[in-house]
Formats: C-alpha cells, sequence, structure tokens
C-alpha cells in the first residue's frame, strides 16, 4: 500500500515539475560577450545622445574685442581686403572709383593703386603667389596683376555675379552673392571652374555671402547687409559659426557709410580685420564665444 502510494505522489509531482523543467532548459541563457536586446537599444540609443545634441546646439555663436583700429580712406568702396607680408592689399568698388590698391595698415596711406576702367564695377580681391586676381560684378571678367607692379597681365571669363574671391593654398574660391548661397572654385592658373558648394545653416541655404577669406582651416564669409561673419566648413558648406559684429562702428563715424564688407587674416601675425565700405576705420578683432 505504501509503495502505491509513493508511486502516485511521484507520479502527481512529475506531471508538475516536468513542464516547467523543460521550459527551464529550453530558455537560452544571454552569451557574456552579446548584449541582450534590451540592452543594445538601450546601448544605442545612450550613443545616439551625444550626436543629437551637437547636432541641435548647431552653430557656434560669437562676439568680439576690438585689438585695435586703424585710419581708412572714407572714400574707398571696400569690395575685397587681403594682408599679405605685412602689407595690406584692397579692392574698391563703384563704377569709375573701381581699382586696386596697397596700403600702410597703421596710417591708412595709399602706397600704389591701379585704377580699373570706369565700364568695370570692382569686386573681390586675392592675392596669389605674386600675382592679385580681381572679380568685377556684372562684367563676367576678371583681371590678373603683377603683384609688385600692379601691371594687368590677363583676363579670365566666368558666368553671372562676382562678389568675394579667396584662396586655400590649392583652389580660389569666389562667392557670386546668389540666393542658394553657392560658392566657386577655381583652379588658380587656368582660372577655370572646378567645383562648387552650397553654404548652409543647418539645412537652409545662406544667400549674399560677400566678401571672403580662408582663416585656419574655415571660409570667412560676409553676408550682404547684415552685420553678421559666417564661418563655412569647405568640406561640408556648413556654417559652423557665426560672428556678431553689431557695434563695431562708432555711431559718430556712420555717417556716410555702407555696408560691412571687408575680412583680411594676417597669418604670420595671427590677427583678424574687418571694415565696411566708406568706413573711417579697420578694426584688428578676437572673436570671444557666446554662452549658448
Amino acid at each position: 500500500m505504501r509503495v502505491s502510494r509513493y508511486l502516485c505522489l511521484l507520479a502527481v509531482l512529475l506531471v508538475v515539475w516536468l513542464p516547467a523543467l523543460q521550459q527551464a532548459q529550453g530558455r537560452p541563457e544571454p552569451s557574456r560577450g552579446t548584449a541582450s536586446a534590451g540592452s543594445a537599444s538601450r546601448l544605442q540609443a545612450q550613443a545616439s545622445k551625444p550626436q543629437t545634441a551637437r547636432a541641435k546646439a548647431g552653430p557656434t555663436l560669437y562676439g568680439y574685442s576690438v585689438v585695435r583700429s586703424y585710419p581708412h580712406d572714407r572714400q574707398a568702396f571696400t569690395q575685397g581686403l587681403e594682408f599679405v607680408d605685412g602689407a595690406l592689399y584692397e579692392s574698391t568698388g563703384l563704377n569709375g572709383r573701381s581699382g586696386i590698391r596697397k596700403v600702410q595698415l597703421t596710417t591708412g596711406e595709399v602706397l600704389q593703386t591701379q585704377p580699373l576702367d570706369s565700364r568695370h564695377f570692382g569686386e573681390g580681391i586675392t592675392v596669389w603667389k605674386n600675382r592679385i586676381i580681381q572679380l568685377t560684378w556684372q562684367s563676367e571678367v576678371g583681371f590678373v596683376y603683377d603683384r609688385e607692379t600692379f601691371q594687368q597681365q590677363r583676363t579670365f571669363r566666368y558666368q553671372g555675379e562676382g562678389w568675394g574671391l579667396t584662396h586655400d593654398g590649392t583652389r580660389l574660391i569666389m562667392s557670386d552673392g546668389s540666393q542658394s548661397g553657392t560658392l566657386r572654385f577655381l583652379d588658380p592658373e587656368t582660372l577655370r571652374q572646378v567645383g562648387t558648394l552650397v553654404v548652409r545653416d543647418g539645412q537652409a541655404p545662406v544667400a549674399h555671402l560677400n566678401e571672403l577669406e580662408y582663416v585656419k582651416g574655415q571660409i570667412y564669409a560676409n553676408v550682404w547687409q547684415t552685420e553678421r561673419i559666417a564661418i563655412i566648413a569647405p568640406k561640408t558648406g556648413q556654417v559652423t559659426g557665426w560672428v556678431d559684429l553689431r557695434g563695431l562702428l562708432d555711431p559718430r563715424d556712420a555717417a556716410g557709410v555702407d555696408v560691412m564688407n571687408g575680412i583680411a587674416y594676417d597669418a604670420a601675425g595671427d590677427r583678424l580685420f574687418v571694415t565696411g565700405k566708406l568706413w573711417p576705420r579697420i578694426f584688428e578683432i578676437r572673436l570671444t564665444p557666446k554662452r549658448q
């Protein structure tokens, strides 16, 4: 009798435990070298957070401090500005008043000039090796000068308007003020277009890019009719920074002036200069990041 009772009890236990035991044996154990689906998704979400935060942060915002200011010709309708080997080179605009000039920075004295035919409205310049290259606004022609003598060496053609000009050591970079925010790359020897770059702040094109300067691997661009400079990554076209230059010109000096335009960088001295059309001063500034 006892044996039969034990057998019955054993049968009951097997009926209760066997399914649970089989289920436990069939459940896969998480591997030590592989995260579970839940932990993997959490890790992926955590990894994406810094990238999302950086994307939402947008361009760095800069203010400025004035290091020093220098006299500037009030009659100079500044279209291009370069500082090379201790000298300031400037291109001026307006029909009948356009040309290129070499200027003593500290005194504002004009050391050398080459006027442009009154048919042409002068625009941006850049110094490439022993040459000065100048754009015109709507003539669709550019001029190349000997840097020492200012004698014209040749001309070249391009389509559309010419605004700003700089170079990155291998290519010329040209702006045309378009709504699309497009910059053009030119071969500095043939002066033929070899590429383009659309400048965007986030997803939006930045229109009216004007005077250009190449500074520490970035393109600096005046934005026409504003007091801002866009700092542009040359590989992507993304605006990485905005420089707010409001309040730079003393209101007492503002009578008769035109818009801010003109950026020059002294690579040897790590100095940044800005001015405007018909402005009485050129300012050496230092950028100061704003709290965001």
